[in-house]
């Protein structure tokens, strides 16, 4: 039994860390800075929660397990605050979303919201 619950745990543990790192990957691909506050946010979160899942199945219960759900209820409170946080100062400081077509890397032909010289803005 304390060997299906170390496999539960570390599979916990790869899943939260293969979710922090698609995060990260959708930090740099997304357009603009709100699609990567999302990405960062949903995912950290994810990540995080995952991850002190499966190091709940490790530890045994107790202080620790107790430790572990104090660090995930603050996790669970600061990530969403500093991404409103983070997006409302985007906004504040005039950063508009991009609402449309979105140019395709390498496609000739130019988006709606571009200069029309084909380079992407």
């Amino acid at each position: 039994m304390v060997e299906a619950l170390h496999w539960i745990g570390g599979a916990f543990i790869v899943a939260g860390a293969l979710l922090s790192i698609l995060g990260a990957v959708g930090v740099l691909r997304f357009p603009d800075v709100y699609t990567r506050i999302h990405a960062a946010s949903l995912t950290d979160t994810g990540g995080a929660t995952l991850m002190l899942l499966g190091m709940g199945f490790l530890s045994p219960l107790g202080f620790v397990t107790l430790k572990l759900l104090l660090v995930w209820g603050f996790v669970m409170l600061t990530s969403p605050a500093a991404a409103n946080a983070l997006a409302n100062a985007a906004y504040g400081a005039g950063v508009r979303p991009r609402i449309g077509t979105f140019q395709i890397m390498g496609d000739d032909k130019p988006g709606p919201a571009s200069s029309g010289d084909g380079a992407a803005s």
